[in-house]
């Protein structure tokens, strides 16, 4: 039986290689720490090992100095995944066999490919193009399909999909299936039902939480047949199949809004420790190491679009202690001036600016073809804004008034991305 040693930070992106390979009859042994890598290494030498970068570059080169002293593994091929790599730090990787270096978010078909050429194992995957994404929104789970349907992507969604419930501790799962470009045939048929059962079983949303946004009447014709999913509503509208699972109220005008945001700013200093603690119980009741959070995001540069101060402090105060490196600029204008010169690694961008309002920043940067992520802030009662930065191509956004956790959990989301 071929041996893999896993060491990878996120709960995802470990179960589901472990999952997959173990399909295949290959044993997989994951380990939580360097040491505890060092240590199982000495009693089993692998015949693969996979390393997430991001454990610190410290430690993983420790463990790979560890690996290249021991006559049993100083062979042994290595993978590194990583959220972002320098190419001087490619350079010291070389000395310790390591085959192939991936950055996240990842691309299945490349990592199984070189798998297949390391272990000399023929790995059946979907090479098909599809798009297949997920986002939390105001509480509601985005699924988007694109381009036709990947077995591999569906089977992947099964674990972002309770990935992002855990992180948003979403109780009450409402979820939107965006089928764009898709028509049914009697080929992919059964992928859609797929689709639909991973949905259902992950999310554990009752059929009047799960909506399905499609302009093919077959899609239509073919849900309705099936005893399991009958109930699902298939629409044609973005802004029906919201509101069909949103109680909206549009009551709070924008005054008592900034009200709102300006009280909880005069209290921001004072209780800035108290949410950073609770942002740290937070993060380990859920899993996630946000000291690894913290450290993946050392010397990120993050861009804050907004002409108020308030919310530019909010975030900065939110990043204060990451090492990352945060740029505000007071209007859109500003902003669009240096996006040729600047790169991002995350964008926060209000859709109500003077000068130049947040539409008008995004159709710069799609004019450019600038591709940042970007996360959007509206207030509450602007619904109509946000179906049309999501028809923009905006998956992510967060609604005013804004907390320290909301921006954390979002980006987590963004930017831990595995795939």
């Amino acid at each position: 039986m071929k041996y893999v040693q896993i060491l990878v930070v996120s709960p995802l992106l470990r179960d589901y290689l472990r999952n997959k390979l173990e399909e295949y009859g290959i044993d997989v042994i994951a380990s939580a720490t360097p040491m505890e890598a060092i240590a199982k290494m000495r009693s089993l030498a692998p015949e693969l090992l996979i390393l997430d970068y991001n454990i610190g570059a410290i430690s993983l080169m420790e463990l790979l100095k560890k690996k290249k002293s021991d006559v049993n593994t100083a062979k042994t091929p290595v993978i590194i995944l990583a959220e972002k790599i320098e190419q001087r730090h490619l350079i010291e990787l070389a000395p310790y066999n390591v085959k192939n270096v991936f950055t996240k978010p990842i691309k299945v078909d490349a990592l199984f490919t070189a798998l297949s050429k390391i272990l000399k194992i023929d790995f059946k995957i979907d090479n098909s193009k599809s798009i297949v994404e997920a986002n939390v929104n105001e509480g509601i789970i985005f699924i988007e399909i694109a381009n036709g349907f990947n077995r591999d992507k569906i089977d992947l969604l099964r674990y972002k999909v309770d990935e992002l419930c855990a992180l948003y501790r979403i109780r009450i799962p409402k979820v939107i299936i965006m089928l764009s470009d898709i028509r049914l045939t009697d080929i992919n048929s059964l992928s859609l039902y797929s689709l639909l059962q991973v949905v259902y079983e992950t999310s554990r949303a009752s059929p009047n939480n799960v909506k399905i946004l499609a302009r093919d009447e077959n899609i239509r014709k073919f849900v309705l047949e099936q005893k399991d999913f009958s109930k699902t509503q298939v629409v044609d509208n973005l802004n029906s199949a919201i509101d069909s699972l949103l109680a909206y109220d549009d009551s709070l005008d924008k005054e008592e809004l900034a009200l709102r945001i300006g009280s909880q700013m005069i209290q921001a200093k004072t209780r800035r420790e108290a949410e950073e603690m609770s942002l740290k119980f937070y993060a380990e009741n859920k899993g996630i190491n946000i000291e690894f959070i913290k450290d993946s995001l050392k010397g990120s540069r993050i861009a804050i679009v907004d002409d108020d101060f308030i919310i530019q402090e909010m975030i900065k105060n939110t990043f204060e202690n990451t090492g990352a490196i945060v740029n505000t600029f007071s209007d859109g204008e500003e902003f669009v001036a240096i996006v040729d010169t600047w790169e991002f690694d995350l964008v926060f961008i209000d859709l109500n600016m003077p000068v130049m309002n947040g539409f008008q920043v995004l159709k710069t940067l799609q004019d450019k073809k600038v591709k940042y992520p970007i996360i959007v802030l509206s207030s509450v009662s602007t619904r109509d804004s946000m179906l049309r930065a999501i028809q923009m191509g905006v998956k992510s956004y967060i609604i005013k008034p804004l907390t320290p956790e909301d921006i954390f959990i979002k980006t987590v989301e963004i930017m831990k991305a595995n795939f």
